[in-house]
C-alpha cells in the first residue's frame, strides 16, 4: 500500500486554512497545520520558531509532499504612514516562513521526486483596492515572484510551485470585519456573482496538490469568481 503524502498548511486554523485541512485531509493526505491557535503554537514572524517547527514536522512524520502556505498577517498602512517595524512583521509572516519552510521540505521533496508547494496569495496583487494595503500586496506579490523562481529551479526535481489568488471570500473574520455592503459591491463587478467561500479556495488547492495539478507550475489561478481577468 502507497505511504500517504503528508501535507503541512500554515494558517491551519484559520477560515481559508481550515477548509484547506479538511480538503487535503478527505483527499487522503495526513495534515499537519503550523498556526499560532495551533498545539504547540508557532509564530511564523520568527525565524527560530518556523524552523523549529519544519524540524519537528520532520521528525514526527519523516516528510512533507505538499507545503500550502494560507497564514498571513494583514496590516494597513499607506507610504506616509507605514512602519517599517510593522512592514518587516507582515514580510516575515507573508514571505520569510515560507522561504523557511521552503528550505526545510524541498530536499526531501526532491529525493522523492514528488513535491507540492503551494501559496495563497490574492488578487489585489493584480489591483490593489486601497493604498493602504501596501505592507500586505507588496507580501503577496513578492510570494508571486518566489513561486515562479521555485518553479524554475526544481521542476526537474519533480516539485510544482503554484499560487492561488483569492478574491472577498466570507471568512468568519471578513464577515466580521466587513459590512455586507462590501461583500455586494465586489459580487456585482465578479463575472460570476456569487460570494465567495472558503471551500472555493480549498477545492483549487486540493486539485493543484494532487497528481491531476502535475502539468501545472509557476502559475497563480485566481479563484474570484472573475473579477480579475488575465
Amino acid at each position: 500500500m502507497a505511504e500517504r503524502r503528508v501535507a503541512v498548511v500554515t494558517g491551519g486554523a484559520g477560515g481559508i486554512g481550515g477548509a484547506i485541512m479538511a480538503a487535503l485531509t478527505a483527499s487522503g493526505h495526513d495534515t499537519v497545520s503550523l498556526d499560532q491557535a495551533g498545539d504547540p503554537p508557532v509564530d511564523l514572524g520568527k525565524e527560530s520558531m518556523v524552523r523549529a517547527a519544519a524540524g519537528s514536522v520532520l521528525d514526527r512524520h519523516g516528510r512533507c509532499d505538499v507545503l500550502v502556505h494560507a497564514a498571513a498577517a494583514f496590516g494597513r498602512a499607506d507610504l506616509a504612514s507605514v512602519d517599517l517595524a510593522a512592514w518587516r512583521r507582515v514580510q516575515a509572516v507573508n514571505v520569510e516562513s515560507a522561504l523557511l519552510l521552503a528550505q526545510a521540505f524541498v530536499p526531501g521533496m526532491a529525493a522523492r521526486g514528488f513535491g507540492r508547494i503551494i501559496f495563497v496569495v490574492s488578487d489585489t496583487v493584480f489591483a490593489p483596492p486601497a493604498a493602504d494595503l501596501l505592507p500586505y500586496v507588496t507580501s503577496k506579490g513578492a510570494l508571486i515572484a518566489l513561486a515562479r523562481t521555485l518553479a524554475v529551479g526544481h521542476g526537474t526535481d519533480g516539485i510544482a510551485v503554484t499560487c492561488v489568488a483569492p478574491g472577498l471570500t466570507a471568512t468568519a473574520t471578513a464577515q466580521r470585519d466587513l459590512p455586507a455592503a462590501a461583500f455586494e459591491r465586489v459580487r456585482e463587478r465578479q463575472a460570476l456573482p456569487r460570494t465567495l467561500v472558503p471551500d472555493d479556495v480549498a477545492a483549487t488547492v486540493a486539485f493543484l496538490a494532487s497528481d491531476a495539478g502535475a502539468a501545472l507550475t509557476g502559475q497563480t489561478l485566481c479563484t474570484d469568481g472573475g473579477l480579475i481577468l488575465r
